[in-house]
C-alpha cells in the first residue's frame, strides 16, 4: 500500500464518518475546475463534520504521512486550478452544506463551508435578508469557496468583497486544533496556549515588523491583494484578526469548518438602464460617467457575448431590452434602493445625463423589477456563453480577471487588446467595470501543442501591463497556478507570506505550490502544471468529432446548480454526486475515450463506472439547452451505450424496452390478455426483467370511437387536401396507454374548424436512441421520417402530443435527417389559433388549475409555457404554470427497478410541493409526469387537452363542431 492508501485506511480506523473513496471515476471528475488544467489526485474525502476535519488534521501531523499533501475543495468554480493537484481532495460540497444558524435581529447567519450561495439566500429571503458578495457562479459556489478566494464580482462597490462579510471563522490546523479567529490584542496574544498562540504571535511580529513596507506596497484598489492580506492583518482597534490571512488563503493555511457571515437588507426597488455603444472602448471610457451617477453597479458586455446569449433560453425574456444588434458594446448600469420613489429619482437624474451628447453613445433601453434579474442572471451566463465559441479556438480563462484603478481601465483594455490583436487571437469580453475589473478570455486551441506557449507568452505581457497601469494580473478569482507571480508582487513582503504558511503549515502539506511555501519550495508555474487540452489531444480526432458534447465541456459548472426549480440535471440534484452531473460525465467519457475505450482498451473497472454514472441519467435533455455550452449528455450518452453492448450482453429488459413501440399495438388489440403481464398474475415476471410500476392497457380505440370524434384514418395512399387537414401523429404511449386523448385532440381540432386525421402508428425510435441502440434508431427514423417528411412538404400541418417523442422528431432526428421534422406539440398549433379559439370561449366561472410541464418540453421548447398560458387565457380560464424541475420518471427510466428510489427523490425535490399544494385540478403535459404524480402523489393529473376540450364542451360549441 502507498501513502494515500495508508492515509485512507488510517482515517478509517479513526473512526471517519465522511465518504472516502479512490475509485478512479471520483477523482477524475475532481480532476478539472473550469480551468485549462487538470490533475488527478490520489484520493477523495468528503468529510461530514468538524470531527472528521479534526481527524484528517491530527493525521496529516503523524510523522507517517509528512508527505501527504491536502486539497480542500468547494464548489470546483476556480478559474486557476485553485482546488487542483496529486494528493487529497478534500471535498466540502457532498456534506457540510449545513445552515447553522440565523440571527435576523443581528443580521448574520453561520453556516457550514459547503453551502451554496444561492441556496442560502433562498432561505434568507423570506427574512429580508442575504449575503451580499455577488458572483457569476453563485447557484454553485459554496460559501468556503467563497471564503478561500475572497470572490467578489457585481455590485463589490457597493457591498465590497467576502472578506467584508466574514464576521468570525473557525479553521482546523494541520495537527486537529481548532483556530477561532476572533481579533485579540498583544496582551491577549501573550497568553494563549497551543498552536494558536504560536500562529498569532507570528502573525503580530509579521504586522509589527512590516508596518511600513505594508503602507508603501499594497495597492490602493477596489480589489487589493487577496490572500494573506497583511493590509488588514490589524483591524480598526489594532487588534490581530486571522480572517485577514484566512480569507483567500485558497486553502493553504487551514481547512475552513464554519463561518459566520454578515447579513444585508434585500434592496426593495431595482431597475437598470442598458446603454449601447459604437464600439468597445467607449462603453469602457462611458462607464466612469455612469458609476459617477450613484449606480449600484456598472457592467460591461460586448457584442461577441450578447450574440451568444441569443441562442440562450434566458433570451426570450431579454431580448426587448436589447434591440440595438448594431451595438458593440453594452454598459448595464444598475440603480437600487429601499423605495421605488428613490430609485425612480436616481434614474430620471442618470437619463437627463444621458441626454447630453457623448462619444459612441447610440442609445438606451430601461429594465425595472423581475426584468433586471433576468438580464443579469443573462451577464451572470457570460463565461459559459463564450465557451459555445464556433471553431476549434475557444475562450480560455487564464488572465481574465486583471483588476485596475477604474481611471486606468480603458487604456489598459486598449493596450490588452492590441496584446491579443498582434497574436491574431480572438476575445470576448465583459465585467464589473465600477471596479476597475473586465474579464477577458482570450480563445486558444490548447488541444494544439502548438498553442500551449500562447499561455505563457500572453499572461507574461498582461501582467507587466496590469502593473504599468497601477493594478494586479489578479483581481477576483484567486492566484492559483498564477501563484509564481506572488513573489514579484509582494516583493520584500514575500518572507513574510512564507513565515506565516511555516507557522499555519509547516510541513507544506495543505495545497502546496501556492500563493506561499514553507520550506521555500518553487511554486506552481502556468505552463508547468499539466492541461486539459494535453489529455485530450490523446483522444483521436475523429471520436474527438463523435464526442464532441463531452469533449467542448468547458468546467464551467453551470449543471451544479442545486434550483429545485430548475431543469437541469435532476439525478445530480437527488444524489449530490458529480460523477452524475453533466461536467463529470463529461470528464469521466473523455478520460474513457482517451483511455481508447470505444476500442476495448480502457480499464475495464473505470468503464464500469462511467457505464453506472450515465445510467443514472435521465436523459431529460436539460443539459441540451440549459448548460451554457449546451452539453447533450444524452446524446454522447446514447454512442456510449453503443460501443458498451458491442462488447457486453445486453440485459433482457433493454430488450423489451427496445421492442416497446412495436409491442404495444398488438397488446392493445388484447388488453386483457396483456393486463395479466402488466397487472395481473404474470407481473412478477415483469418485475424480474427490472421493471415496476408500468401502468395497464386501455381498451383500444374502435372505429366508432374515432367516428364519433370525427377522426378520419389519413390514407396516405389518397391525402386529402392539406389546407383544412391537421394530421395527428401519434406516439406510442398516448396512443395505447392514452387513446382517449387523441379523441380530446380531434374535438378540439374539429372545434376551431380544421378536419383531423390520424396517421398509421409508426415507431418513433425515441427508445431505441435511449438505449443506444443507434443504427437500429437511424434505420427507424429514416422510415419515419420518410414519410413526416413528404407530408410536411406536401403543405400539411402535423401535430404529436407526448413531448418528448414529439420533440425527437426535431432533436435526436438531425442525426439523421438534418433539419429535423416539424412536428408541432400541441399548444404550438393552438397558439396560431388565437381567433378561433376566442369564438370558443364560454362564460364558466373560473377553476383554479396547476398545469405541470415535461422537463423536457421546457428545456427544448421554452416557449412553451407562454404559449399554454395564452391558450387558457384565450379560452377565459387563468392558469398557473410553476417552474419545477424534473418529476424524475422521464420516460422508461423511471420505471426501472434500479431506478426507482433515485426517481422517488427527484420527484420530491421540486414536483411533490407544486402537486401537494395545487388546490385545483392538476394537469401535466407528460405521460410519465402523470404516471408519476399518480404513482408518488396518488393525484390524477390531466393532460391540458382534456380541459380544453371540457372548456370548449361549455362554451356551447360557437363554432358547429358536432360535439355531443
Amino acid at each position: 500500500m502507498g501513502p494515500y492508501a495508508d492515509f485512507l485506511a488510517a482515517l478509517k480506523a479513526e473512526g471517519f464518518e465522511g465518504d472516502l473513496s479512490d475509485e478512479r471515476s471520483e477523482r477524475q471528475v475532481l480532476a478539472t475546475d473550469n480551468s485549462i488544467y487538470q490533475v488527478l489526485p490520489d484520493i477523495v474525502v468528503f468529510p461530514r463534520s468538524v470531527q472528521d476535519l479534526q481527524r484528517i488534521g491530527r493525521l496529516l501531523a503523524d510523522p507517517r504521512f509528512e508527505d501527504v499533501v491536502l486539497r480542500p475543495r468547494g464548489g470546483g468554480t476556480g478559474t486557476n486550478g485553485q482546488s487542483l493537484g496529486h494528493g487529497v481532495v478534500v471535498e466540502f460540497s457532498r456534506h457540510l452544506t449545513g445552515i447553522l444558524e440565523i440571527n435576523v435581529a443581528e443580521r448574520w447567519a453561520r453556516v457550514q463551508p459547503g453551502v451554496i450561495k444561492d441556496r442560502l439566500n433562498e432561505v434568507l429571503r423570506p427574512h429580508g435578508l442575504f449575503f451580499a458578495p455577488e458572483l457569476s457562479t453563485s447557484n454553485r459556489a459554496t460559501i468556503g469557496g467563497m471564503i478561500s478566494t475572497d470572490a467578489c464580482g457585481q455590485g463589490s462597490c457597493l457591498y465590497g468583497k467576502t472578506s467584508n462579510h466574514v464576521l468570525e471563522l473557525k479553521a482546523v490546523l494541520v495537527g486537529g486544533e481548532v483556530l477561532d479567529t476572533k481579533p485579540r490584542t498583544a496582551r491577549e496574544i501573550a497568553t494563549l496556549k497551543g498552536r494558536e498562540g504560536d500562529i498569532l504571535r507570528i502573525l503580530e511580529r509579521v504586522a509589527r515588523d512590516n508596518a511600513g513596507l505594508i503602507a508603501e506596497r499594497f495597492p490602493k484598489l477596489n480589489r487589493s491583494l487577496t490572500g494573506y492580506d497583511l493590509a488588514h492583518l490589524r483591524d480598526a482597534d489594532g487588534r490581530i484578526d486571522p480572517r485577514a490571512v484566512l480569507c483567500g488563503s485558497e486553502g493553504t493555511l487551514a481547512m475552513l469548518a464554519e463561518a459566520r457571515i454578515n447579513l444585508v437588507p434585500i434592496p426593495k426597488a431595482s431597475q437598470q438602464i442598458n446603454v449601447f455603444y459604437d464600439d468597445f472602448q467607449a462603453a469602457l471610457r462611458d462607464a466612469r460617467v455612469m458609476a459617477g451617477l450613484g449606480a449600484a453597479a456598472v457592467e460591461t458586455v460586448d457584442s461577441r457575448v450578447l450574440s451568444l446569449a441569443q441562442a440562450d433560453p434566458v433570451w426570450e425574456y431579454v431580448s426587448p431590452f436589447f434591440p440595438d444588434t448594431e451595438a458593440k458594446g453594452v454598459n448595464l448600469v444598475e440603480f437600487t434602493g429601499d423605495d421605488e420613489a428613490s430609485v425612480e429619482a436616481q434614474i430620471q437624474a442618470a437619463l437627463t445625463r444621458l441626454r447630453e451628447p457623448a462619444e459612441g453613445r447610440r442609445s438606451h433601453t430601461l429594465a425595472r423589477g423581475g426584468d433586471v434579474a433576468r438580464i443579469t442572471e443573462m451577464r451572470k451566463k457570460a463565461v459559459g456563453l463564450l465557451g459555445r465559441t464556433a471553431g476549434k479556438r475557444r475562450p480560455m480563462p487564464f488572465v481574465e480577471d486583471c483588476a485596475v484603478p477604474p481611471e486606468n481601465l480603458e487604456p489598459f483594455i486598449r493596450e490588452f487588446r492590441a496584446v491579443l490583436d498582434e497574436e491574431g487571437l480572438q476575445y470576448g469580453m465583459f465585467g464589473h467595470v465600477d471596479a476597475g475589473v473586465l474579464h477577458v478570455r482570450p480563445a486558444l486551441d490548447l488541444i494544439d501543442p502548438a498553442e500551449e506557449p500562447l499561455v505563457r507568452r500572453v499572461t507574461e505581457r498582461v501582467e507587466a501591463l496590469a502593473r504599468k497601469y497601477g493594478g494586479l494580473l489578479w483581481g477576483e478569482h484567486g492566484k492559483g497556478v498564477r501563484s509564481e507571480f506572488v513573489p514579484k508582487v509582494f516583493g520584500p513582503l514575500y518572507p513574510a507570506l512564507e513565515e506565516i504558511k511555516r507557522a499555519f503549515d509547516p510541513g507544506d502539506q495543505l495545497n502546496p505550490g501556492k500563493i506561499a511555501s514553507a520550506r521555500g519550495a518553487a511554486l506552481l508555474k502556468i505552463d508547468e502544471v499539466p492541461l486539459r487540452g494535453a489529455a485530450d489531444r490523446q483522444i483521436p480526432e475523429a471520436q474527438r468529432a463523435q464526442y464532441e458534447g463531452a469533449v467542448s465541456c468547458n468546467g464551467n459548472g453551470a449543471c451544479f446548480n442545486h434550483a429545485h426549480h430548475e431543469v437541469m440535471c435532476p439525478s445530480y440534484k437527488a444524489t449530490n454526486d458529480r460523477r452524475n452531473s453533466p461536467k463529470g460525465r463529461s470528464a469521466l467519457v473523455r478520460e474513457w475515450l482517451r483511455q481508447g475505450g470505444p476500442e476495448g482498451r480502457a480499464d475495464p473497472g473505470f468503464e464500469r463506472e462511467v457505464k453506472d454514472a450515465l445510467d443514472e441519467c435521465l436523459s431529460c435533455k436539460a443539459c441540451a439547452r440549459a448548460c451554457p455550452v449546451q452539453v447533450d449528455v444524452p446524446r454522447f450518452r446514447a454512442k456510449f451505450m453503443e460501443s458498451w453492448y458491442a462488447r457486453n450482453p445486453r440485459p433482457a429488459r433493454d430488450h423489451l424496452l427496445g421492442c416497446l413501440e412495436k409491442l404495444l399495438p398488438f397488446a392493445s388489440a388484447f388488453p386483457r390478455l396483456a393486463n395479466l403481464a402488466l397487472k395481473g398474475p404474470f407481473s412478477p415476471l415483469l418485475k424480474s426483467l427490472g421493471l415496476t410500476h408500468v401502468p395497464a392497457l386501455p381498451k383500444a380505440l374502435g372505429r366508432g370511437d374515432l367516428a364519433a370524434a370525427g377522426l378520419k384514418p389519413l390514407n396516405l395512399a389518397a391525402p386529402p387536401r392539406p389546407d383544412r387537414a391537421v394530421v395527428i401523429v401519434p406516439d406510442a404511449f398516448t396512443r395505447y396507454f392514452e387513446p382517449h386523448l387523441v379523441l380530446d385532440l380531434a374535438f378540439v381540432i374539429r372545434a376551431l374548424g380544421f378536419e383531423p386525421y390520424l396517421l398509421p402508428f409508426r415507431p418513433n425510435g425515441k427508445p431505441l436512441h435511449v438505449l443506444g441502440r443507434l443504427k437500429a434508431f437511424e434505420r427507424q427514423a429514416r422510415r419515419t421520417g420518410a414519410s413526416l417528411q413528404k407530408l410536411s412538404n406536401d403543405g400539411f400541418t402535423l401535430v404529436g402530443i407526448e413531448p418528448a417523442m414529439t420533440l425527437a422528431y426535431r432533436d435526436e432526428y438531425r442525426d439523421v435527417i438534418p433539419a429535423g421534422i416539424p412536428v408541432l406539440l400541441p399548444q404550438q398549433w393552438l397558439a396560431t389559433q388565437t381567433e378561433a379559439l376566442a369564438a370558443c370561449a364560454g362564460n364558466k366561472a373560473r377553476e383554479r388549475l396547476t398545469l405541470m410541464l415535461h422537463c423536457t418540453e421546457r428545456t427544448l421548447h421554452p416557449g412553451g409555457k407562454g404559449e399554454w398560458v395564452s391558450i387558457f387565457e384565450t379560452l377565459g380560464q387563468g392558469i398557473s404554470v410553476p417552474n419545477a424541475g424534473c418529476c424524475g420518471m422521464a420516460g422508461t427510466w423511471g420505471h426501472e427497478t434500479r431506478n426507482a428510489d433515485t426517481s422517488a427523490r427527484i420527484f420530491d425535490l421540486s414536483w411533490k410541493r407544486h402537486v401537494d399544494e395545487a388546490g385545483g385540478a392538476i394537469l401535466a403535459t407528460g405521460f410519465s409526469c402523470r404516471c408519476q404524480s399518480s404513482l408518488l402523489a396518488k393525484a390524477e393529473a390531466l393532460h391540458p387537452l382534456q380541459r380544453i376540450r371540457h372548456l370548449m364542451r361549455a362554451s356551447n360549441a360557437k363554432v358547429g363542431t358536432g360535439f355531443a
